[in-house]
């Protein structure tokens, strides 16, 4: 019986004699290494000679004719690292593909664009900024919009994240569309048999989601949602947040399927423009409080406050870099904020009423001619230029490098109708100085395409105006209507020559059923509050532009605005293509 002490024998492990060798190997090979150290990697490797000869097949005089560069390179493959061997790799491929072009005889340099690396460099490019478009020359503008309406009051403002669209209203709805793909996507053959009759393309954009908020729980700090009017709205370029803000001082973060995760109430008044910095989840509003604040809605969080302005600040952009751009309404000033600095540039806005001798020679009034009162919108063109509307009809062209504008166009919607004698004044037989001289039109919606040339504006007069930027002579030039390519129609004045037959977008099926010529603009009943654009598609003649703009009864910040006949709330979509493809189609009209 074993005990702790004491072991059994089948338990116990041999000795080995430390004296003698244990095996053969052993024997044969010696205990201490030689006294010349160069004498056994000879014999190991006349050892390792032996032995691949005796398993080869091969002849004694085989070995021979390997030629050295071969030893070389296989030397050298086995020293380089695997970054080295990659980029190795990588050339071989290249010549070897260079040389079957040439071969083929095709032309490099068009492979060499459609690469995937080339195509990436472009995109990461694009996206900060460092690549400038040139597509407003481009664009087919004879395009038919779809109106899309629910029953709501005015719309206010519209965000862009494709495919969806974001609207708000007046009566605190927050409404999400899903835009139509294009005709060519929407029916895709998948059986060899051709259909005899295929169905119309959608136009209309598919409701989603609509959240309603409560004007009941103005009382209720801990409700989610807005207990007012919703005045501006704003996605992230991911689609991951969407922010509203409203007369009733709130910022409420949405998600992607509207539901809020958080409110902000650190605006003392009406919050008026919300808009996200690209790529990026950091967001920027402005408010009548005359205060510009920073907010991180990846962290839910109030990041800082930013002053200056004198008046209030009606709208704001920005774009990659951490800077955006503000205007102040009555201060007349622009303020481009660098928020890591913590610095401001201030732009004051010019009289706007331009060259008053040379509008009178025009047949102008010179009581026609307003001076800027109020700024109202602003955009980005890029990181340099930006883009300023003000209520006497104005459109000025900026950059950081001066004060002044660079250009400015005056009128750029025209001036409203005179008043009747009826309404200008009581008597029965009045003199025509007592009816007041037509007024310009505001500018009450402008929009960008980023890092391009291509602007949109819109007014009271129902017209979407497409202007271009020169980046070379620095100035906007007139490139027509939505709907309308033709630029026969002048800048000043324009209302005039437009016929009253143009087309009422007043009711979608009047819209589909309606036959227009096709040098008649396409008039929208009602305000323009906002415009939204975007590019959908890979940048080349599949590229389609999103045009969504926001269209009310009423002006977006009061009740104000002309008494428009047949005006309703709505939306209105503009698909835009290059003129270089159409299809069945006319303007590739979603």
């Amino acid at each position: 019986m074993s005990s702790f002490f004491s072991t059994p024998g089948a338990q116990k492990k041999r000795k080995r004699d430390s004296d003698g060798p244990t095996n053969k190997r052993q024997q044969a090979r010696p205990r201490h290494p030689p006294s010349k150290p160069q004498a056994a990697p000879k014999k190991r490797v006349e050892r390792d000679e032996e032995i691949s000869g005796s398993d080869s097949d091969s002849g004694p005089g085989e070995d021979d004719d390997v030629p050295a560069s071969e030893e070389e390179e296989d030397e050298d493959e086995r020293d380089e690292t695997a970054a080295q061997k990659r980029l190795r790799l990588a050339t071989q491929y290249l010549s070897r593909v260079r040389e079957e072009v040439e071969a083929t005889e095709w032309d490099a340099e068009q492979i060499d664009k459609d690469m995937i690396a080339a195509r990436l460099e472009d995109d990461v490019a694009e996206s900060k900024g460092k690549v400038f478009r040139h597509v407003a020359s481009e664009i087919d503008l004879d395009s038919r919009p779809t109106m899309f309406r629910d029953n709501t009051h005015t719309m206010t403002s519209v965000a862009l994240c494709a495919p969806f669209i974001y609207l708000v209203t007046k009566d605190s709805q927050l409404i999400k569309y899903r835009l139509q793909p294009p005709p060519d996507e929407q029916y895709k053959q998948t059986t060899r048999k051709k259909p005899k009759r295929q169905a119309p393309p959608r136009k209309r954009p598919q409701r989603v989601a609509l959240v309603k908020g409560k004007h009941t729980r103005a009382g209720d700090k801990n409700f989610k949602g807005h207990v007012g009017q919703i005045l501006c709205v704003a996605a992230s370029d991911d689609g991951k947040y969407v922010a509203t803000g409203g007369d009733d001082k709130r910022i409420v973060v949405w998600d992607s399927s509207l539901k809020p995760l958080r409110v902000f109430a650190q605006h003392r008044d009406a919050v008026t423009g919300l808009v996200f910095r690209r790529n990026s989840h950091q967001m920027y509003s402005c408010s009548k409080d005359r205060t510009i604040r920073v907010w991180n809605c990846e962290a839910l969080a109030f990041v800082e406050n930013l002053f200056g302005h004198a008046d209030s600040a009606l709208d704001v952009d920005a774009l990659a870099l951490e800077r955006l751009v503000s205007v102040g309404a009555r201060d007349r000033t622009v303020r481009l904020w660098k928020v890591p600095d913590e610095t401001q540039l201030v732009f004051r806005a010019s009289s706007g009423t331009g060259d008053k001798k040379k509008q009178v020679d025009l047949g102008v009034d010179p009581n026609s001619l307003a001076a800027t009162g109020s700024l109202d919108r602003v955009s980005y063109i890029d990181e340099n230029h930006f883009i300023t509307g003000s209520d006497n009809g104005c459109i000025s062209l900026w950059t950081l490098s001066k004060k002044k504008p660079l250009d400015t166009i005056v009128r750029a919607h025209g001036l409203e109708d005179p008043l009747p004698y009826s309404e200008a004044t009581a008597e029965k037989k009045p003199s025509p100085k007592a009816i007041p001289p037509p007024q310009p039109r505001g500018i009450t919606s402008l929009r960008a395409l980023p890092y391009s040339d291509l602007i949109l504006s819109g007014s009271t007069d129902g017209f979407i105006r497409v202007w271009k930027f020169e980046e070379k002579e620095k100035k906007l030039e007139s490139i027509g209507i939505l709907g309308q390519p033709s630029k026969e129609i002048a800048v000043n004045g324009f209302v005039d020559e437009v016929s009253g037959d143009a087309m009422d977008l007043g009711d979608e099926d009047e819209a589909h059923g309606a036959s227009v010529a096709p040098t008649e603009p396409y008039r929208i009943k009602g305000v323009v509050n906002d415009i939204a654009v975007i590019s959908r598609g890979k940048a080349g003649d599949n590229e389609t532009f999103t045009v969504v703009c926001a269209v009310g009864k009423q002006h977006r910040l009061g009740n104000w605005g002309p008494d428009i006949k047949g005006a309703k709330n709505g939306a209105v979509v503009f698909e835009l293509r290059k003129k270089g493809r159409k299809g069945g189609v006319k303007g590739g009209a979603v």
